[in-house]
Parts: C-alpha cells; sequence; structure tokens
C-alpha cells in the first residue's frame, strides 16, 4: 500500500486497485479512516477530532492531486506522494 503522505504523526495511504468509491486511508495511532476523494467525508473507521481537522485542510488542499492519485493507483501504477502539511 504505497504512503502518498505524512504529517503531524497522520499517514495516508492508498491500495491498488480498491473498491470504490474511491477513498485513501488515514492513520493516527490505533485509528483509521477511509475518506471519500470526492468530498473528504468519512465513510468508515474514524479519527479524533483534532486529526481529522488535519486531514480535512490537507484533503482541501490537494483534492485534484488525490484525485489523480487515485486515477494512477486503480490501474496499478505509482500513485507519487502529495506535499504535507507545514
Amino acid at each position: 500500500m504505497p504512503s502518498l503522505s505524512e504529517f503531524y504523526g497522520i499517514v495516508i495511504t492508498m491500495y491498488w486497485r480498491d473498491h470504490l468509491p474511491p477513498h485513501y486511508h488515514a492513520t493516527y495511532g490505533d485509528h483509521e479512516a477511509l475518506i471519500a476523494v470526492d468530498d473528504g467525508s468519512v465513510y468508515a473507521g474514524s479519527l479524533p477530532r483534532r486529526a481529522l481537522r488535519l486531514v480535512r485542510t490537507w484533503h482541501g488542499l490537494h483534492h485534484q492531486e488525490l484525485s489523480e492519485a487515485w486515477e494512477r493507483a486503480w490501474i496499478r501504477t505509482d500513485p507519487g506522494t502529495i506535499e504535507p502539511l507545514p
């Protein structure tokens, strides 16, 4: 599972040819949430409030890059990396 980004203890990953809808995994400690690429909503799992706020901020800054990463991961090519939050 390729790692797209890491910031403030949060790891963002995307599986090769993962199930629909397009999403990524955000992990923080023992918590994991699946986040929809389209709108940044959590559709499975959970994160602590602060971590989720950071993920949503990052998502807003990189929405287009996340869509492109999903397309690449879907065809099993390297999804690349995305800049972390500063």
